[in-house]
């Protein structure tokens, strides 16, 4: 955030082997995703990232075989196992979920999208509000902020209470690089309205 509006910095040098371990260690950006004050994460996937990853898990958002190997190329620790098309016909098309899911920390989740529309108690999820993750497959749900942003009991909260903060940390890097590289191919435009 740093710009040429007279913004002033401050260096803080360590000045012996104690205090440089103190602060190698303590200010790690790993060790600070969950902060001891409120027990909640500080860190959650934001801007592009978190616009390209409501898109590409929404129900519609289909990858074709050329944009899922690119997305797989960015996924660290992928078995080279390339899931079912979900539709064969008239060409093979795989989801968004399903590539989502390659990456996704194995564990359950059940949350809410912030952008539920009517349907509240229903059976059938009409607007695919209701995220349900069973063994890091992505069911159904679009994930949006609620869901992987800085707020208690998102998926990142949820992933470091559970695997620490290494597979958090991973989650959040093969997050990022995925849905940015497929993000790169799709159109996006805002304007002042």
């Amino acid at each position: 955030n740093a710009d040429f509006d007279g913004d002033e910095m401050n260096m803080h040098v360590p000045q012996n082997l104690v205090a440089r371990a103190e602060a190698e260690e303590l200010m790690m950006v790993h060790h600070n995703i969950v902060t001891p004050q409120s027990n909640r994460n500080v860190m959650g996937i934001v801007q592009d990232a978190l616009l390209a990853i409501q898109r590409f898990t929404k129900r519609d958002s289909f990858l074709t075989k050329s944009e899922l190997f690119q997305c797989l190329m960015w996924i660290d620790g992928w078995d080279g196992v390339i899931p079912a098309p979900a539709i064969l016909h008239p060409e093979p098309l795989w989801t968004g979920k399903q590539v989502f899911s390659l990456f996704c920390p194995k564990l359950n989740y059940r949350g809410k999208s912030n952008s539920s529309g009517g349907q509240e108690d229903s059976n059938f999820n009409l607007d695919d509000t209701k995220v349900y993750i069973r063994q890091g497959v992505l069911y159904s749900g679009m994930v949006d902020k609620k869901i992987v942003g800085t707020s208690g009991g998102s998926l990142v909260h949820i992933t470091w209470l559970k695997f620490g903060w290494f597979e958090t940390m991973r989650f959040m890097n093969l997050l990022q690089r995925v849905v940015n590289t497929w993000f790169a191919s799709k159109s996006y435009s805002i304007g002042i309205s």
